[in-house]
């Protein structure tokens, strides 16, 4: 048994992951399950050994699932060095080389290994503040985690603090209502660093446990969206002395290698400590999920798996990974 091999028996002993929960994530990576092995397949057609024309169609498999170039290029690597050891692989051990590589690929990440919606303890309150372009499931995110949040018996607030739009703010507070927790919230176009200033006070006072807050995302003009995160940053600390505790910045999935120019983007205006990836359910694309947590060595805490308020889950790599090679 190999090394990653017992890392995987030995966490998937201990997971917690609910039966629900497999279920709904094995659901939603469908798609990108069936797109993946319909390409393996045509990859080592004919084939009965691991050789370099079946890597190079590897290679493109990955590619084209998005994973990523230089992703890629790392697994590809560690498989050659496989085959080099063993000499001989056959192309029906490759399902089973692809997952131990991948999982041992994410373990490198500091992604989390839990299945809860947890906060670190002796933080109080906890302040998430989230960050990610219009349209890729950010408010939707926020309301989803309010909601998990608030199940596990913690105290959450709400602050609007997308102020550019309109729709933002009464979005955010459907969820607000939907969810049964408190929103700060001021008018369109008021300075989001006050909103997200009356929010700690508000939080604060309450003696909640989480605090998040919405922020806007206008990639065409990074250098403001620089200077207002920080800006947002600086007035928070004024409450909260050591807030934001997470910077997580929210992709949308199905936009494949759009969601690398992104992370890419707001990692360069800002730090960006953790990610959530949206909306697998409808995508071939889940491998966008190995390449952004390989690239940019931040850990991926959620992912989105379907439209349903409990289709938030925590992104735990080997329930991942086995789902996606089930």
């Amino acid at each position: 048994m190999s090394f990653f091999k017992k890392i995987f028996s030995s966490e998937k002993k201990d997971s917690n992951f609910s039966l629900e929960a497999k279920q709904s994530l094995d659901k939603g990576l469908e798609k990108t399950k069936t797109s993946f092995f319909s390409k393996l397949t045509k990859a080592v057609a004919g084939k009965s050994k691991v050789d370099d024309d079946v890597l190079d169609n590897l290679e493109e498999v990955l590619v084209s699932s998005d994973v990523g170039v230089d992703t890629t290029l790392k697994i590809i690597n560690r498989i050659e060095k496989r085959v080099e050891a063993d000499k001989y692989l056959g192309t029906d051990e490759l399902n089973h080389i692809l997952r131990d590589e991948i999982a041992g690929l994410l373990s490198e990440t500091n992604t989390a290994d839990t299945t809860e919606f947890v906060i670190p303890q002796n933080t109080k309150p906890y302040v998430l503040m989230v960050v990610g372009v219009n349209g890729v499931g950010k408010t939707t995110t926020i309301g989803k985690l309010a909601y998990q949040f608030k199940k596990a018996g913690l105290k959450v607030v709400l602050g609007a603090a997308d102020t550019f739009r309109a729709a933002a703010i009464d979005q955010l507070q459907i969820w607000a209502d939907r969810v049964g927790v408190p929103i700060v919230r001021q008018e369109m176009g008021s300075d989001p660093a006050s909103v997200a200033f009356d929010t700690l006070q508000s939080a604060v006072a309450q003696n909640a446990d989480v605090v998040i807050i919405d922020t806007a995302g206008r990639l065409h003009n990074k250098i403001n969206l620089m200077n207002e995160l920080s800006k947002v940053k600086r007035v928070m600390q004024k409450v909260v002395g050591d807030a934001p505790h997470d910077v997580m910045l929210v992709l949308d999935g199905s936009t494949g290698q759009n969601a690398f120019e992104q992370a890419k983007q707001f990692t360069a205006a800002t730090e960006v400590t953790s990610l959530a990836v949206t909306k697998l359910d409808g995508t071939a694309k889940g491998g966008v999920v190995i390449g952004i947590s390989d690239q940019f060595q931040i850990p991926v805490k959620y992912i989105g798996v379907g439209e349903g308020i409990e289709d938030l889950q925590v992104f735990n790599k080997y329930e991942f990974v086995d789902s996606f090679f089930k």
